[in-house]
């Protein structure tokens, strides 16, 4: 409840890197942290699958929606690592009730699936997020700055529905928001990545380009990455201050003394 009150952005006109003209740069990302090991924690929040061996301690996924600007959290939920429900996507789902109206959230390609655009985008926050490669994204029209209009619709569509949007929206008719919504699609490709380059494909309910450019978007989606380091930060800080290590007493001559030697605080990822 007090994080809820007092967990507010906080940049200013001046912060670097938190604006895209009237928006706020905000963004989605989740972490996981060690819990203690006690009987309650592993009920509650349970071991991550996969390890060779039993896991030391217990872990709670976490997933918050920071202030790029200035790595501020202000919407955050916590739940186990595995079963129902588990996911980011779950986590992410409870929060989109907190989206105001001059935020551009952007998110990572796990965000992406058709119920969570349709109830991000019904707030009225500007959405940017990363998508799959495998998304169906018709090309309705090509845009000045390269960038290209498109929609996404429900996936349960049979092809033929499918087409019949895809024709309505061409034709410049009103969507059917339970069926499909219209989006602008900004893609680039990062020419040092993966050996042959990686394709970055974009989508975002801002579809004039005189809004913001694909160039604009493009810079935007990497300040994503401040939501990422600022979660790494968290981490770093949670683990605590560690244990202080000294040698095992010694006789020294007079002229030296017991050295003791603390470890320093580790650098985020």
């Amino acid at each position: 409840m007090l994080f809820d009150r007092v967990a507010v952005p906080v940049a200013g006109l001046l912060t670097r890197g938190a604006f895209l003209r009237a928006w706020r740069l905000m963004a989605i990302d989740g972490f996981e942290l060690d819990v203690p090991d006690t009987p309650a924690n592993a009920v509650a929040f349970g071991y991550p699958a996969g390890a060779r061996e039993h896991p030391a301690f217990p872990k709670v996924r976490v997933v918050t929606i920071g202030e790029c600007g200035s790595h501020a959290k202000v919407a955050a939920q916590a739940g186990p690592v595995g079963g129902k429900g588990a996911s980011e996507q779950a986590l992410a789902r409870r929060m989109f009730g907190r989206l105001e109206e001059d935020w551009l959230l952007i998110a990572g390609r796990g965000f992406y699936n058709w119920p969570d655009w349709q109830a991000a985008a019904a707030t009225g926050a500007a959405l940017l997020w990363r998508v799959k490669a495998d998304l169906r994204l018709p090309v309705l029209g090509l845009l000045a700055d390269g960038s290209y209009l498109s929609l996404v619709a429900k996936p349960t569509l049979h092809d033929k529905a499918r087409a019949k949007l895809i024709a309505a929206a061409r034709a410049g008719e009103r969507l059917d928001p339970a069926q499909a919504l219209r989006v602008r699609v900004i893609e680039y490709e990062i020419p040092d990545r993966d050996g042959d380059g990686e394709l970055i494909a974009l989508i975002t309910t801002i579809t004039d380009p005189a809004a913001a450019s694909a160039q604009e978007l493009a810079e935007a989606y990497c300040q994503r990455w401040e939501e990422e380091t600022g979660n790494d930060q968290l981490k770093t800080c949670l683990r605590g201050p560690g244990a202080v290590l000294r040698p095992r007493a010694r006789t020294w001559p007079a002229r030296r003394s017991t050295a003791t030697c603390s470890p320093t605080t580790p650098s985020p990822r």
